[in-house]
C-alpha cells in the first residue's frame, strides 16, 4: 500500500486545479532507473489507469503504480515539505537501503 500524507494531499489537489489537470486525474508514482543512487522516483498526473496498475487510494486521491515499481514502493508514504530544505514532494521509502541527499532518489 502506498499512502499520502495531508499536506501531500493538500499539495496535490491544488496543483490539479492550478495546473487545469482534468478532474479525473489521478497521480502516478513510478521508479526508473537513474539518480545518483541508482532508482529515481516518478510522480505525474494521469487520467488513465491501465490494466496493469495497482491503484491505491488515501484522502480522496487515488494513486496508480505499475507492477514493477510496485516492488520498491510498497510501503511508501508520499509527503510534501516546504521547510528550510527546500520545498516540493518527499518519499518515505521503507524499501531504500539507501538514499542520495536531494531525496529523489534511492537503492534497496
Amino acid at each position: 500500500m502506498i499512502t499520502i500524507t495531508d499536506k501531500a494531499a493538500t499539495q496535490i489537489s491544488q496543483l490539479k486545479q492550478t495546473e487545469n489537470h482534468a478532474p479525473d486525474s489521478n497521480i502516478r508514482v513510478s521508479v526508473q532507473g537513474g539518480g545518483c543512487s541508482g532508482l529515481m522516483y516518478d510522480l505525474a498526473f494521469d487520467a488513465s489507469i491501465e490494466d496493469s496498475d495497482q491503484v491505491f487510494e488515501d484522502k480522496g486521491i487515488k494513486i496508480l503504480v505499475d507492477k514493477k515499481s510496485l516492488l520498491y514502493l510498497l510501503g511508501t508514504s508520499l509527503d510534501f515539505t516546504d521547510g528550510l530544505n527546500g520545498k516540493g514532494f518527499q518519499f518515505v521509502n521503507p524499501n531504500a537501503s539507501r538514499t542520495c541527499g536531494c531525496g529523489e532518489s534511492f537503492s534497496v
